[in-house]
């Protein structure tokens, strides 16, 4: 399930949402999707691995040079922390964060952050310089913005469908 859900979110990520370009600076990566539902026991090198497997295939769709590779891996190695943030303290290792488990506003909260640290990652390697901080800023906030809504439609289309 997750490799077909990469390969979805892949193709609509390479196919659509790349050509969109709000205000020509805000370009979500939906990408990171495909990670932030992992469960709160899910081995580290694993996920480290999927991160980077599935950021290598973006740059490889994209043309991006390894920036979504080090962006994917950056937001698998801080992945466990926020989800033990997130999660109850109760929750075993088979907990996964959905919008069913952590709830709506939390979820959100989560996506928000999430994607954070996609996008900063990701624009800082695009940009490589502090020379136009500002448009490095508004690219990092706008995309991480639009991501998390795109994360949060996203997860309600599949526990629609699948609840």
């Amino acid at each position: 399930m997750p490799i077909l859900r990469l390969f979805i979110i892949l193709a609509i990520q390479v196919l659509i949402i790349n050509h969109i370009h709000l205000c020509g600076y805000i370009t979500p990566l939906l990408i990171g999707y495909v990670i932030i539902g992992a469960r709160k026991g899910t081995s580290h090198v694993l996920l480290l691995l999927f991160g980077f497997l599935t950021g290598f295939l973006f740059d490889v769709f994209s043309n991006t040079a390894g920036m979504a590779a080090a962006s994917m891996t950056l937001l698998a190695m801080v992945l466990p922390l926020l989800i033990r943030l997130y999660a109850p303290r109760d929750s075993d290792d088979l907990f996964m964060p959905t919008i069913i488990s952590i709830g709506m506003f939390r979820y959100w909260t989560y996506s928000l952050l999430c994607m954070f640290v996609l996008h900063a990652m990701f624009y800082v390697l695009d940009a490589f310089s502090l020379h136009d901080w500002q448009l490095t800023l508004l690219s990092i906030a706008g995309s991480s913005l639009f991501a998390s809504v795109l994360c949060v439609i996203a997860e309600l289309l599949i526990r629609k469908r699948c609840g």
